[in-house]
C-alpha cells in the first residue's frame, strides 16, 4: 500500500461511494428496484418517456405486486 495520503482519500472516497445511501435504500425496499433502474436507464438513453412505455409497465406491475400504493398515498392533515 502507498503511502500517498491523496490516493488513500480518493481509494476512500471510491469506497463511501458504494454504499447506499438513504435514497438507494428507499428504492430498495420497495422491492422494485431492478425494474425501477430499467425505467431510468431507458428514459436516460431515449430522454423521452413515451419510448419507455413497456419498461414504465413492468415498473408499475411490481409496484402494485409489491403493495408500495400505501407509501405514496396522501394523507389529509
Amino acid at each position: 500500500m502507498s503511502n500517498n495520503p491523496e490516493k488513500a482519500a480518493a481509494s476512500q472516497a471510491a469506497i463511501d461511494d458504494d454504499e447506499p445511501d438513504d435514497w438507494d435504500k428507499r428504492i430498495f425496499s420497495t422491492g422494485c428496484s431492478d425494474e425501477n433502474a430499467k425505467l431510468t436507464d431507458c428514459y436516460y438513453e431515449k430522454k423521452d418517456w413515451r419510448v419507455c412505455k413497456k419498461e414504465m409497465e413492468i415498473f408499475r406491475e411490481c409496484w402494485k405486486r409489491h403493495g408500495n400504493n400505501e407509501r405514496t398515498s396522501s394523507k389529509d392533515v
